[in-house]
């Protein structure tokens, strides 16, 4: 039976410009019958325009802390859900509880339960990799979608240096600092207590199993359990007719390569002022947050 841990609550107080309340929701996991609690953001009115914002590995919902008010300032409702094994939501205590499918199905049935419709999807890193999976599975949830600093691999084509030298390091080092390796992942130096909060999470490395699985799970060889679900996803994007908007950082290197692909082959592209931000790491909401925002809210009101 799946176990769970809980990180203590006091993990999380004082967290620099994260005033946010906590909202959480059971979902009934789909292999065992253990109920695993979803953290999510929740802010804006409850009937505005929905924005997702889904994060990536290690980071939390405390990545978007920049974005969040701006996008409700602008009048949209803001969700930025934990994903399992991160920031507030549960975290299962095994290697083995972990896989991309099950991630998938988590978030697929989170998003059930919020009956959330006409959804703007942010997603960056690993929630590309799970928000473009959500957007193939139900394309009529969603109105726009915003991709940066991620992708869709189906393990066809070769990963790159960049990520080959990052999955190893996850797998090697003895203790897995989150907060520095957001740091690291920053053209930005983020202060002592931004990289305590993305330590926060995690009391010790026994929190970590999730944060460890995650760069295994990644397709890289086209007989990946999931390279076919995401060839399949691919498919359905490729007929996805909606505004569809990059925004990439310039100092990238691990996903560099994908925006043009997502460009070229993904219709609702087409026409659209795809962008790469300066100064711009893999962890762009934090080097240039604010600067996203406006790409994005300037985007919503043309489309």
């Amino acid at each position: 039976m799946m176990k769970l841990l809980r990180t203590p609550r006091e993990r999380f107080a004082n967290l620099p410009g994260y005033p946010f309340e906590p909202h959480y929701l059971a979902i009934r996991d789909r292999w065992e019958p253990v109920d695993i609690r979803i953290h999510a953001i929740d802010e804006g009115k409850a009937d505005a325009p929905v924005v997702l914002m889904l994060h990536g590995e290690p980071s939390w919902s405390f990545l978007y802390r920049k974005m969040v008010p701006l996008f409700t300032k602008a009048g949209y409702r803001v969700l930025a859900p934990d994903l399992p094994g991160f920031g507030k939501s549960d975290k299962p205590s095994k290697r083995s509880d972990y896989s991309y499918a099950r991630h998938v199905a988590w978030m697929q049935d989170w998003l059930g339960v919020m009956d959330l419709q006409d959804i703007v999807l942010i997603c960056q890193d690993w929630g590309g990799l799970i928000g473009m999976r959500l957007v193939a599975d139900e394309p009529q949830r969603f109105a726009r979608v915003v991709t940066a600093n991620t992708m869709l691999p189906t393990g066809d084509h070769a990963a790159g240096e960049a990520f080959e030298r990052w999955r190893t390091f996850s797998q090697e080092t003895p203790v897995f600092p989150a907060g520095q390796i957001v740091n690291k992942g920053c053209v930005s130096e983020l202060s002592e207590e931004e990289v305590a909060a993305y330590d926060a999470p995690f009391p010790d490395e026994s929190y970590k199993e999730g944060a460890r699985q995650f760069p295994l799970l990644v397709p890289t060889t086209p007989d990946n359990p999931e390279s076919q679900a995401n060839r399949e996803a691919w498919k359905v994007l490729m007929k996805f007719e909606k505004p569809w908007l990059c925004a990439f950082g310039d100092s990238d290197p691990i996903t560099a390569a994908a925006a043009p692909v997502i460009q070229k082959l993904i219709p609702g592209c087409q026409g659209q002022p795809h962008t790469t931000l300066r100064g711009g790491g893999h962890f762009i909401q934090e080097d240039c947050g604010e600067e996203l925002s406006r790409v994005v809210l300037d985007w919503l009101q043309t489309t």
